[in-house]
């Protein structure tokens, strides 16, 4: 059996540039990217998309990987894929923060533990949020959808070594304010609740000052919290909703891709 070389070359060509793409999305998305998932996994798991993906693809310029054009072409492709992945990140950072804040304002601040994603300390109130938008995530084949618009991406963005349009960064750029003001709309409902049962403490601590307002004060103040979060756990799929579509054509921006 005969290998010529040029189509070796060409196959080479074929897979190596989409891996690049494909390898740095998986870096930087959520669930995949995270410290749970090794290293190994992640470089397999994107050797295995490329190697179902490829044959669809369309065809790959000839570019020498160690040459300029190649190693532009290589940042161009890791920008691409780090770009699309850290929109989804966002996302649900958004949750993690709107937790926190909710978790400050009842007392459940104290209540922490090591996020086993990113390594750090977070309220486990920020954890269960986190949770629950990955599940739903999953539910919705949201992992699908991403990976969707990534192959649709070499086509509406072709491998090359034009360079992407710098409105585009720009959008992701300002679409990270969602991560603060997200975790704003998620927990200010809650907020105004118990900023209500802060100033009634007030009020009973000016017109009763014998009221131990540290004795009581926690206890009701956590007991309230709790009440609170169980009646806005309603709209959290809405919440959910709103940042998933907004995260959905924010990646569709980065990937030129029609949504």
């Amino acid at each position: 059996m005969e290998f010529d070389v040029a189509t070796i070359y060409q196959s080479f060509n074929q897979l190596i540039w989409p891996l690049f793409r494909v390898a740095a999305m998986l870096m930087a998305m959520v669930i995949f990217g995270t410290r749970m998932v090794p290293a190994r996994v992640r470089i397999v798991l994107s050797i295995a998309i490329t190697l179902m993906i490829a044959p669809n693809l369309p065809a790959m310029p000839d570019l020498d990987v160690f040459s300029g054009a190649g190693f532009i072409t290589l940042i161009i492709q890791l920008g691409i894929g780090l770009s699309m992945g850290l929109a989804t990140r966002i996302m649900f950072e958004t949750f993690v923060f709107g937790g926190h804040m909710i978790a400050m304002q009842t007392g459940l601040g104290f209540s922490s533990l090591v996020d086993p994603a990113s390594g750090v300390q977070v309220p486990v109130l920020s954890q269960f949020f986190l949770l629950m938008a990955t599940l739903i995530f999953l539910a919705v084949d949201g992992h699908l959808l991403m990976l969707k618009i990534l192959v649709e991406s070499f086509y509406s963005f072709p491998v090359g070594v034009d360079l992407p349009v710098v409105e585009s960064f720009w959008s992701l750029i300002m679409f990270a304010k969602w991560l603060f003001a997200g975790g704003v709309l998620m927990a200010i409902s809650a907020s105004l609740s118990l900023l209500i049962v802060n100033i009634t403490f007030g009020v009973l601590t000016k017109a009763s000052p014998q009221l131990n307002i540290f004795t009581i004060g926690f206890p009701i103040t956590l007991i309230a919290g709790l009440a609170i979060i169980w009646l806005t756990m309603s709209g959290f799929f809405t919440h959910f909703q709103q940042q998933y579509l907004r995260t959905t054509d924010m990646v569709c921006v980065l990937a030129k891709v029609e949504c």
